[in-house]
């Protein structure tokens, strides 16, 4: 136990490390886009880790977390649409209207369970989506375009996001703080309430936990951190359209916490940097890739219990 603990934490800080030292390597080797690349990766494993927060360690299958990214990225887009570009402005309330959805389609969705539950997240989700559709004043289906980064100024302070590498690592350190943060989460009365519920609701219940809130509480902070990745990635792309909240880039988000492996710390990076790379080179490589992506990911699932994350263990105990 101790060897397989101490390997995975051997590669956890590999990965890290190689994020840390991409903006010198990616030039290095004369393929700077990869800079880009992998700042977008970032971006979708702060989501995966917060979907994985109430699907793998609370057991809630939602279907529609792109909502939350979506609604973080549009409040951006739409301050600067308005030439409001003060992140001390910006960001605060893309997470409380994040959060605030979140506690909305969270308490509603609830109440099911199962398939049920599923189907209402996906619903809620969709809802947000054609609200951007139907948004004509903000660009509808051909998006908007944000022509200035979040600036921050206040008393002197001006902190500029403006400089690729700047932003890479504010992206970088965001990840890190959510990493921890969530850790130190799942492993408090609350985060192990959660498990519990996940593990046997009923149980709790006749204890007199409120499980309900706790699962509540969880859906929450989980919506605002996709929020916040949403809000990085409209920074970064410097454009949002309703695609980015659409149905299949919660299927897509799904499937990185998936690959990782659900209910673990570092799965969901680890499946958004495979999710990612692996269709990067695929589809530099031939334009039909996802007739090669799709029976892999099928494998994945079928074969690799517990994700990527999974094999690593297997090989350890076996070797």
């Amino acid at each position: 136990m101790r060897l397989k603990k101490k390997v995975q934490e051997i590669g956890v800080s590999c990965l890290f490390i190689l994020f840390a030292v991409m903006p010198i390597l990616a030039p290095a080797i004369g393929e700077a886009f990869y800079v880009d690349v992998f700042a977008r990766i970032m971006i979708w494993s702060i989501a995966a880790v917060g979907l994985n927060l109430v699907l793998g360690y609370g057991g809630m299958i939602s279907f529609g977390h792109a909502a939350y990214i979506g609604l973080g990225g549009y409040t951006i887009a739409i301050f600067s649409f308005h030439e409001i570009n003060n992140g001390f402005i910006q960001w605060p309330v893309a997470l409380l209207i994040s959060g605030l959805a979140a506690l909305l389609f969270g308490a509603l969705s609830l109440r099911t369970r199962g398939v049920y539950f599923i189907m209402i997240t996906l619903a809620f989700a969709q809802m947000v989506y054609f609200l951007g559709v139907s948004a004509d004043k903000y660009g509808s289906n051909d998006g908007m375009n944000i022509w200035n980064r979040s600036e921050f100024k206040i008393s002197g302070l001006n902190f500029s996001i403006d400089d690729s590498l700047t932003f890479y690592y504010l992206i970088f350190f965001i990840l890190v703080l959510i990493v921890f943060l969530v850790r130190r989460l799942v492993n408090s009365r609350f985060g192990m309430a959660i498990q519990g519920a996940r593990s046997n609701e009923s149980r709790l219940e006749m204890l007199g936990v409120p499980t309900y809130i706790y699962k509540l509480t969880a859906f929450v902070i989980s919506g605002v951190i996709c929020g916040l990745a949403g809000i990085l990635q409209a920074n970064f792309e410097r454009f949002v359209s309703p695609d980015m909240m659409d149905w299949p880039r919660s299927g897509e988000l799904m499937f990185m916490v998936i690959m990782g492996g659900m209910g673990t710390l570092m799965g969901p990076v680890l499946g958004a940097t495979a999710f990612l790379v692996l269709s990067e080179v695929l589809s530099s490589l031939t334009i039909h890739w996802h007739l090669i992506f799709g029976p892999l990911l099928i494998i994945l699932v079928l074969y690799a219990r517990g994700g990527l994350g999974g094999i690593i263990d297997r090989g350890q105990k076996d070797g």
